[in-house]
């Protein structure tokens, strides 16, 4: 079977309609809502507790290096659920190349431990 640039054509029709209707809902309820401002209604509000004292408040670093480091590891783990399922098909090749991932995300997670990343102070 032979793809022309006529086969895409529905993927293109459906891509339209998806940004046109969310382009479209979006004007729309900005044009037909209501628009009533006051000052109550303008402050912040979380969790129903009073904001007390500037929001800039900065955190540490360590916060932000905790998030990525969980989110990269995390996102790795995901690999591994593929090679689970195709293991007995990708032979001693897919295992090699498991090994050598494996090995790698040891070595970023050493590189971690060393470095101290994960200890707060």
């Amino acid at each position: 079977m032979q793809t022309t640039q006529l086969s895409y054509l529905p993927i293109l029709m459906q891509f339209i309609l998806a940004v046109g209707f969310v382009v479209g809902t979006v004007l729309i309820s900005g044009l037909l809502g209501p628009k009533r401002n006051s000052q109550i209604k303008d402050e912040n509000f979380e969790c129903g507790i009073e904001s007390v004292g500037n929001a800039r408040i900065p955190f540490s670093v360590k916060y932000f290096l905790v998030a990525i480091l969980f989110v990269l590891f995390d996102v790795e783990v995901i690999f591994l659920y593929p090679w689970a399922i195709n293991f007995k098909e990708l032979g001693i090749e897919g295992m090699v190349k498991m090994v050598i991932f494996m090995m790698l995300l040891l070595v970023g997670f050493f590189y971690i431990i060393k470095k101290k990343a994960l200890e707060w102070e």
